[in-house]
């Protein structure tokens, strides 16, 4: 299995679904700029149709003004009151209002333009006539007024000014009719203009929702692979996993064998052979005390050299399999071990072993005894060498249907990322030793968040059906390899390892040898 470190590869957008992105990007702006010119051009046409229909208005007011100011001067004629003047007297001023606006909104129609003037003049005369008309009035009175109208024509002058006052309007009716036709014309192309670029970016996104939810599709396809690749490499690890926690499980089996195995033959055979040695020294040396001083002293030096011997054997064979926990039991094996600790590393060690735990280490066989103290062990040249500890407790207790054993010290304790993940080989070894037996580890912070606290649960009901929990069966290639290394032929010469401690009762540590 091979892993990469090197970046992923930048992937980018395929030159079809970007063009695409663009051409419907380009359409949307030009469809905007489309409306906003239709827009100006639709309110252009909306002011010329509004300024048209204000020249009619004004022009139809315009003509109200002479019919009022008419009106009134003969409502003055009649009566001879002056309140029926005001039309009369307003007229001139509001007309010349009325076509300076008319001037300005006729400003880009020369014709009208033409119009406006004459009219102006026909209706500045007509108001001067009603005026020198009233004055006649005030001097001669009503027969004067009678005989001015029977010589004048009040009655052209006044057709004149509505006939001009109806050509206009009927031109400005042309031009509001065109600009309305012009009006339609542009908000019909506006329409048909916004129509056809919306459908044309509405095809396009189409195809680019087409193009999106194919690449969706093939997306999730590779997921899925990619999904079912990863559900079978978390497979392979837990087989792998499984497999290599089994082989350490048996490993640690057989290694433990392998070490009662020694011990009894280095304490059986050799252990015969060097007392046969010394028993024949000491003969001759007594043969040859009074006869070759010189060699008997010899001989005494080698028989100290035995009896160092002697006791460099019995600390391999101690600490192969130690003699207390076979002859005495778990509780004094773990008692005694834990005073050599505290004797040789000047360290507090307080141990606290409950009385029935040993009618369960006896009725569980041999396993549980060794792996609970091989692991007090581990556990305390830990502490010795790492945790610069002043104090450790180790507590050995009956819990529910199980053991419960406790390793607490007051160190500088152990960092979190080793308590998460914890890579060291003493610990990993002191794990599978729980896990050979069904049980379980758990390492935190100890007291008031200070040192460690090593907890192992080791169920009775696992330990006390069979000697240990069942091991499934290693594959043929490892296990014709753990046999031609652990058993070689007789012709095959296997070196020998190096004694695991030459100090008495130092205790030994697998982390050592990862480390």
């Amino acid at each position: 299995m091979y892993f990469t470190v090197q970046t992923a590869t930048h992937h980018r957008l395929p030159l079809y679904k970007t063009v695409l992105c663009v051409t419907c990007a380009l359409l949307l702006i030009v469809n905007g700029f489309s409306l906003f010119h239709n827009l100006q051009a639709l309110r252009g046409a909306q002011v010329l149709l509004s300024q048209t229909a204000r020249v009619a208005d004004r022009l139809q007011y315009l003509n109200v003004l002479v019919l009022d100011a008419e009106s009134s001067m003969r409502s003055y004629f009649l009566s001879g009151r002056d309140s029926y003047l005001g039309p009369t007297r307003t007229a001139l001023a509001d007309s010349e209002t009325e076509f300076k606006e008319l001037e300005k909104l006729l400003a880009d129609n020369p014709s009208q333009l033409k119009n406006l003037t004459q009219l102006h003049t026909l209706v500045r005369r007509r108001l001067s006539i009603m005026s020198q008309a009233i004055d006649v009035y005030r001097d001669g009175g009503l027969a004067e007024i009678v005989k001015i109208a029977q010589l004048s024509d009040d009655r052209a002058s006044m057709d004149e000014i509505r006939l001009l006052v109806v050509i206009m309007e009927q031109e400005q009716n042309e031009t509001l009719n065109a600009r309305s036709s012009m009006f339609y014309q542009e908000y019909q192309k506006a329409v048909w203009l916004g129509v056809s670029i919306n459908a044309l970016a509405i095809l396009v996104l189409i195809m680019f929702y087409q193009l999106v939810r194919r690449s969706f599709a093939h997306r999730a396809a590779v997921e899925h692979a990619l999904q079912s690749a990863n559900e079978n490499l978390e497979s392979t690890v837990e087989q792998r996993t499984e497999q290599l926690s089994v082989l350490s499980r048996h490993l640690i089996s057989i290694s433990e064998e392998e070490k009662v195995r020694l011990s009894r033959e280095l304490h059986d055979e050799l252990g015969a052979n060097l007392t046969s040695i010394s028993m024949d020294i000491g003969a001759v040396t007594k043969q040859l005390r009074d006869t070759h001083p010189e060699l008997a002293e010899q001989l005494k030096r080698a028989r100290a050299t035995l009896v160092e011997t002697v006791e460099m054997k019995r600390r391999i064979v101690e600490n192969l399999r130690p003699s207390l926990l076979d002859n005495l039991g778990l509780c004094a094996a773990i008692e005694s071990y834990c005073e050599e600790f505290s004797r040789l590393s000047q360290v507090r060690c307080d141990c606290s072993v409950a009385a029935e735990i040993e009618h369960a280490a006896r009725t569980s066989g041999g396993d549980l005894a060794i792996a609970l103290f091989r692991i007090v062990q581990e556990s305390l040249t830990n502490i010795r060498k790492y945790a610069k500890a002043s104090r450790v407790t180790v507590t050995l207790a009956r819990n529910g249907d199980g053991l419960m054993l406790r390793i607490i010290d007051d160190g500088i304790g152990i960092s979190s990322d080793n308590i998460v993940k914890p890579m060291s080989h003493g610990l990993l070894g002191m794990r599978e030793r729980a896990l050979l037996l069904g049980g379980s580890m758990n390492i935190r912070r100890g007291r008031n968040d200070m040192g460690t606290c090593i907890e192992v649960a080791i169920p009775l009901r696992a330990a006390t059906s069979g000697a240990a929990a069942p091991i499934p069966a290693l594959p043929p290639a490892i296990s014709d390899v753990i046999s031609s290394v652990l058993h070689p032929p007789a012709d095959d010469q296997t070196p020998s390892s190096p004694p695991y401690s030459t100090h008495p009762h130092n205790p030994p540590s697998l982390s050592d040898q990862a480390q």
